[in-house]
Order: structure tokens, then sequence, then C-alpha cells
């Protein structure tokens, strides 16, 4: 049986969630001053969960390789 690749990399099971629990979609409702203590914990609003997205690199030609092929 294969090991799945999420699981072979040592930060593979780090990453976003698009589902939160009840206790964190609180804890966001309550810093965004639309969930006050005493309000009922079931039917809460839908939480957005942003993601945040790093651009990739491109890769730069090196010029010393570039020479060395030239010669």
């Amino acid at each position: 049986m294969t090991m799945d690749k999420s699981l072979k990399a040592r930060r593979g099971l780090i990453r976003n969630r698009s589902v939160l629990t009840r206790a964190e979609r609180i804890e966001r409702l309550e810093q965004s001053d639309r969930w006050q203590q005493g309000d009922s914990p079931f039917g809460l609003p839908k939480v957005r969960v942003y993601k945040v997205t790093v651009k990739k690199r491109k890769k730069k030609k090196e010029e010393a390789e570039e020479g060395e092929g030239a010669k």
C-alpha cells in the first residue's frame, strides 16, 4: 500500500481548512462583533475562511550557465 503524498512531508498535515469547528466560528464571530455571549450556538452565520496565497518567483536564468554553454 502506498503512502499518501501529504503524509510524506513534515508539514503535510498543516493546510488551510475550509470548514471551521463551532468553537472556531464563534471565536471569529466574537472578533467581528456578530455574536455575543448568551446567543444560541446553533444556526451560526457563515464565516469566510481566507486563503493566503504567495506568488511563486520565476526562476532566473543564470548568466554563468549561459556563458559556459556558449564556450
